[in-house]
């Protein structure tokens, strides 16, 4: 059985791209705990069911050559998180266009942060490169989409992740296995159980690994004995994403693609994922990034991220105005009209989310207009 790298990822789950990023759930809105930083519904529960399972599984486990001192260190302190299965239970799958994934993916803001992570890291990133082919854009895109360049790596403890929703059943044979995986890595001393923490699914670190990928592919390049992709320093979860797509098939030389149409874009299959929107034509390399995470707005968004870190420019071809008759300039106004009048949207990125939903409902209420949180050019146009 072919070993996936991860299921779930942190980079863009807080966008309400869920859907696109492999089944991330939304962010909670539960007050987080003073202790821990964590929402309260991520903090152990006391649940005599999930402790029975986990007696349970302790002596499958030790059968199965952990040592006892790895599952007294792995399961202390460790419990049953209901917020975990809250999230794995109620997961929305967001459809969102792909203008919208892509003024997110390539923001401005996650272009500058990535221009600025590799000029930091541009040695690193250049030897990484050097060893395993896959270029340094490239794997400076997958860590700003997986962990916005490392600031959002997650702080969920992985074995009570994996095995709060090992024991929930709903997908009990694959988090089992990932619990397993997890505690190898702490018996092999690649990281401490304090330390090895990562999204409510157990993707851990910078790029986001699985356990079970983590055992395959991930790499100690640093040379210090441990493969730490939970480090400040990022150079082993890069080297680590670098040789996931390497040993995927990663061609050296070749493009992932770009679109359609422009100068040094290799021609090859030809996708519209959004009629009337730009065309993208993708190489072999488009596939092996759709490894790593199974979508092709992903795959797209990595691809067109990494030439924008590397120094290219916005697409040149145009989207469609949305459902509402508004293009994204159009938006982008609607939403900067909302936040100067008091009502706040989260920025005017021209992505209509859940915030901007809500401001419109709220300038709608106050103004004596239909609730509908919809946007529309009458609206645009009563906003001044």
């Amino acid at each position: 059985m072919m070993v996936t790298r991860r299921v779930f990822g942190l980079g863009l789950s807080a966008f309400g791209l869920a859907g696109c990023m492999g089944g991330t759930a939304p962010t909670t809105t539960r007050r987080p705990s003073v202790a821990t930083g964590l929402p309260a519904d991520l903090r152990p529960t006391r649940n005599p069911a999930y402790d029975a399972w986990i007696a349970d599984f302790r002596t499958r486990a030790a059968s199965r050559g952990i040592s006892h001192s790895t599952l007294t260190a792995a399961f202390r302190g460790s419990g049953f998180l209901p917020g975990v299965v809250t999230r794995d239970r109620n997961q929305t799958e967001f459809k969102r266009s792909l203008e919208d994934y892509l003024s997110i993916a390539a923001s401005d803001e996650r272009v500058t942060k990535g221009r600025a992570a590799f000029r930091r890291h541009r040695n690193t990133l250049q030897a990484l490169e050097d060893r395993y082919g896959v270029p340094a854009e490239i794997i400076t895109a997958i860590w700003g989409l997986e962990s916005y360049y490392g600031e959002r790596r997650g702080q969920v403890p992985v074995i009570s992740a994996t095995s709060t929703l090992a024991f929930d059943g709903r997908r009990g044979r694959y988090f089992e296995a990932e619990l397993m995986a997890a505690l190898r890595i702490l018996q092999n001393g690649d990281i401490t159980p304090a330390r090895m923490t990562g999204s409510w699914a157990g993707a851990m670190g910078h790029t986001q690994f699985m356990p079970t990928a983590f055992q395959e592919l991930a790499v100690d390049f640093t040379g210090d004995g441990r493969r730490d992709i939970w480090s400040e320093d990022p150079t082993d979860a890069l080297a680590s994403t670098a040789n996931y797509l390497a040993r995927r098939g990663w061609r050296k030389g070749l493009r992932w693609g770009g679109e359609a149409g422009q100068p040094g874009v290799p021609s090859g299959p030809t996708l519209e994922l959004q009629p009337g929107g730009p065309r993208f034509s993708v190489t072999h390399n488009f596939n092996v990034i759709k490894r790593y995470n199974n979508s092709t707005a992903y795959a797209i968004g990595v691809g067109h991220l990494a030439d924008r870190i590397g120094g290219a420019g916005p697409l040149r071809g145009s989207f469609p105005p949305d459902q509402y008759g508004l293009a994204k300039a159009d938006r982008i106004r609607l939403q900067a009209r909302l936040t100067a009048k008091g009502f706040d949207t989260g920025g005017a990125d021209g992505v209509i989310g859940k915030k901007t939903i809500a401001a419109i409902e709220a300038f709608q209420a106050r103004n004596g207009l239909a609730v509908t949180g919809e946007p529309s050019l009458v609206l645009l146009k009563r906003l001044g």
